[in-house]
Formats: C-alpha cells, sequence, structure tokens
C-alpha cells in the first residue's frame, strides 16, 4: 500500500508542474497581448492627435494664406463699340473705339486695396495696310469708381512705350513687299489651313504702379483708342500684381512657405498641447492629498465635535 501511494504521489508532481508551468505561461501570453494592447491604443492616440495637429495646422496656414495673398494675375477680353448717332451723314462712326470693362468677379473687387499693379492691352492686329499706315497709336486708359467719380487716368503712347521697355510693340514693324511676299510663300500651308495668321501683336503698358484706393475702389476700366481707322482682331487686358516682402516670399516659393508656415503652427499647437497635458496631469496628483487634508480636517471636527458631547452628557446629570 505504501508504495502506491508513493507511485500515485510521484505521478502527481509532474502533472502538478505541467499545469503550473501551463498557469505562468497563460500568464506570461495575458501579460504580454495587455501590454501590446495598450501599446497599440497609445500609438493610435498618439498618431491620432499628431494628424489632428497636422491638419489644423494645414488649415491655418491655407487659411492665413487665402486671406492674405491677393489676386497674382487677371486677364479679360475686351470688346469694343463706336458711337453711330452721327449728325453729319458722311461719317458713319462718331468716336473712337471704346471699352468698358469691370473690375468685379462675384461681386467682389479683383484688385486689393494697397496692392501695385501693372496694366497692360494685349492687341491682336491684322498686318494691313490700313494698320501699317497708322503709325503711333495712343491709347487713353480711365478708372472710374462704383458711384462714377474718376479714379485715376493715363493717355499711353504705343511708340512712346518703346523706350521704357524693348519687349513691348510699339508700332508695326516695317517689312519690304519683297519680304511679306517672301513670308506669304513660305508659310502659304499655314495660312491656308488657318494654323497661322498675318497679324502682330502690340502690347502697351497702361499703368506700371497702380494702388487702388480703399475709400474709392476702381469698378470699372474705360479703354479708348484714339483712332477710327485702327483694325483690331481681338484684344486683352492683362493684370499682374507686383509682390513685395513676405508676399514676394509667399507667391514666389510655395512650397518653402508652406512647409514653414505649417511646421510653425504644428511646433505652437503641439507647445499648447503638452502644456495642457501637463497642467491636467499636476491636478489629478493634486487632487488625492487635498482630499486627504480635507479628510483629516472632517475626522478632527468631528472628535472635537464628540468630545464635547461627551462632556455636556456628563455635566447634565450632575446638576
Amino acid at each position: 500500500m505504501g508504495k502506491k501511494s508513493d507511485m500515485r504521489s510521484g505521478d502527481g508532481e509532474p502533472s502538478a508542474q505541467i499545469v503550473g508551468a501551463l498557469l505562468g505561461l497563460q500568464d506570461a501570453v495575458v501579460t504580454w497581448m495587455s501590454r501590446a494592447r495598450q501599446r497599440v491604443i497609445q500609438g493610435l492616440t498618439v498618431f491620432s492627435i499628431v494628424f489632428l495637429l497636422l491638419w489644423i495646422s494645414a488649415f491655418l496656414y491655407g487659411s492665413f494664406y487665402y486671406s492674405y495673398m491677393p489676386l497674382a494675375a487677371f486677364s479679360t477680353p475686351v470688346h469694343y463699340h463706336y458711337r453711330t448717332d452721327c449728325e453729319s451723314p458722311a461719317s458713319f462712326l462718331c468716336s473712337y473705339p471704346m471699352a468698358n470693362i469691370s473690375l468685379m468677379r462675384n461681386k467682389k473687387h479683383v484688385l486689393t486695396f494697397g496692392q501695385a499693379y501693372e496694366m497692360s492691352l494685349q492687341l491682336d492686329m491684322p498686318d494691313s495696310p490700313a494698320n501699317q499706315e497708322l503709325g503711333m497709336l495712343m491709347i487713353k486708359t480711365t478708372c472710374f469708381s462704383g458711384k462714377g467719380g474718376q479714379v485715376a487716368s493715363s493717355a499711353r503712347s504705343a511708340r512712346q512705350l518703346l523706350s521704357a521697355s524693348s519687349s513691348r510693340f510699339s508700332m508695326f514693324r516695317y517689312r519690304s513687299e519683297l519680304l511679306r511676299s517672301l513670308g506669304t510663300l513660305l508659310f502659304l500651308p499655314a495660312f491656308l489651313t488657318g494654323v497661322s495668321e498675318q497679324k502682330q501683336v502690340l502690347e502697351v503698358e497702361l499703368f506700371s504702379d497702380y494702388t487702388d484706393d480703399p475709400y474709392l475702389p476702381s469698378v470699372t476700366v474705360v479703354i479708348e483708342i484714339l483712332s477710327n481707322k485702327v483694325q483690331i482682331y481681338s484684344s486683352q487686358l492683362n493684370v499682374h500684381a507686383h509682390f513685395t516682402g513676405i508676399r514676394y516670399f509667399l507667391f514666389k516659393f510655395p512650397l518653402l512657405s508652406a512647409l514653414v508656415g505649417v511646421s510653425s503652427n504644428f511646433v505652437f499647437l503641439s507647445l499648447l498641447f503638452v502644456l495642457s497635458y501637463v497642467k491636467l496631469l499636476l491636478n489629478e496628483d493634486w487632487a488625492p492629498v487635498q482630499l486627504r487634508t480635507d479628510g483629516g480636517r472632517n475626522i478632527n471636527q468631528e472628535d472635537h465635535s464628540n468630545a464635547a458631547g461627551g462632556t455636556a452628557e456628563l455635566v447634565g446629570p450632575r446638576m
């Protein structure tokens, strides 16, 4: 009987060890899974916070860029008209070609107050004998406010602009009859198919440094060509902004400025978040201490009240 009990006890010891090892392995797996879950939750929390801060930083920079940066360039076609209510029957056209151009888009001003702009007029004109005989063209430009008052006026000569900038055409370039004939023969297939046209492009600078007045903003521009014999295919008004300072940096280096702006916003928001989180942790650390001190004060007050009540009871019967 003793040998059988010893054998049973010997068989039970390995089974108990196996069960203990399995329980330890289970505890280790549970501990590892809980730690891994905590790491995943912490990683997702950090990623969410960083993504949110980056999104807010990009939104703040985009809002600043949209509100601070004006329109860099603006182009619109120019359509001319003549007056035909002539008193003299000998002349059908009573005025020079004139165009009225609006500087409003979606009920908003195209020009930003305090920003310098360059206005130029591009003329596509046929290379015809009539235009060759015109010589110097005079173009008058007038800006009007919403109340109809004259804001600015400019009268520019196309020939005078040639001395200011060589990139602007002042007048039709002279070509002899032989050169015209050779050019026509050379580009005859392009002329016949409509790929090219016999025309010249004339660009006239109307305002080199125009700044809109915030008290009298320009609403319309009136352009008048002081010649009733001019022939024009099409015309276009071009407005370009001259940026300086921060606007120049934002316009010339958009990627670098966006990187600097978003990074600055992200650092500032991260600093605010860290300070707020530290303050919250400090408040949580101080709260239990205050509760303990308040609890001790309450216990002391209860002890004093109990002692006072006991003395009152002892004094009462003696009287």
